[in-house]
């Protein structure tokens, strides 16, 4: 096991039971289509140029029609353009922004993935029972927000790094864990998929594998190694992050656990009483940021 942790069969059994119960994910083959053609080359943070081992789009379609019909997702994706990507840059939340903040945290509570992470917080009396308030705790966890560097003016919080992606002086990408958003994104011709990055005891991932290992360049950055789950709804990962965020005191914390058939180490950053980040490494892979 990889930091020579020992598998975490408590989280392990819990994220299983999300998984299982994650009935808005979307199905490989099914729901969309991803095409992983070739292994990345060597790349280093920071790097402006690498080898592209893919010349097409790692996703190769996807059923708009079905995401934007799950409330989760919808409210999701409408949150993904509120943030500015440059951190240094001062975000102003907008009252609609707040409200839309809100419309998401409402959508995902009402769902059996959160309401599991919820109970389970109960009984480790991590969380209070009442929904309005573990949503106000929410809210604090991932939107409120922060400055990423002392002195600068508040420039980040946890769902935009996670979720959106944030460039640093232009020459690094930080965060950007998220499949929708990088569909979006490539969608756009402002991702560049460069190939996937193999497992070792694995050559090669499958088209229907559901945590990939990636390289990409986007906003003229290359991520060098990037995990991220596919198809998965955004309560599902909102649940597995929150739920180690709160049980952690340590700033970076790495959990190893086992969902369906992926080792993972979860890792979970803190910034005060706020997520830094956090992102699914697959064990076996190198590991990044």
């Amino acid at each position: 096991m990889a930091n020579g942790k020992a598998l975490n069969h408590e989280l392990s059994k819990l994220f299983n039971e999300m998984w299982d119960m994650d009935v808005n994910r979307l199905m490989p083959g099914k729901d969309y289509t991803i095409d992983l053609q070739g292994k990345a080359g060597a790349a280093q943070q920071g790097d402006s140029a690498v080898q592209d081992s893919a010349a097409r789009h790692l996703f190769h379609n996807v059923n708009e029609e079905r995401l934007k019909s799950i409330k989760t997702f919808a409210t999701f994706i409408s949150l993904l353009d509120n943030y500015e990507a440059s951190t240094g840059v001062a975000e102003v939340v907008t009252p609609e922004e707040r409200a839309e903040n809100n419309c998401f945290l409402d959508a995902i509570l009402a769902t059996e993935v959160m309401k599991l992470a919820h109970e389970y917080l109960l009984k480790k009396k991590l969380a209070k029972p009442n929904l309005a308030d573990f949503k106000y705790q929410l809210y604090d966890i991932w939107f409120q927000l922060y400055a990423r560097k002392e002195g600068d003016r508040p420039d980040s919080c946890g769902f935009e790094h996670v979720f959106v992606g944030e460039t640093r002086r232009g020459k690094q990408i930080l965060g950007l864990h998220n499949w929708v958003q990088f569909y979006l994104q490539e969608k756009r011709n402002q991702i560049d998929y460069k190939g996937y990055v193999a497992r070792k005891n694995k050559t090669r991932p499958d088209k229907d594998d559901q945590v990939l290992s990636i390289q990409f360049s986007w906003k003229g950055s290359v991520k060098p190694i990037g995990s991220t789950f596919i198809g998965v709804s955004p309560e599902f990962e909102f649940a597995l992050y929150t739920v180690i965020f709160l049980l952690a005191e340590e700033r970076v914390t790495r959990e190893t656990v086992k969902i369906e058939e992926y080792e993972l180490q979860m890792v979970v950053c803190r910034h005060g009483h706020h997520i830094g980040t956090s992102y699914p490494v697959l064990l076996g892979t190198s590991s990044e940021g």
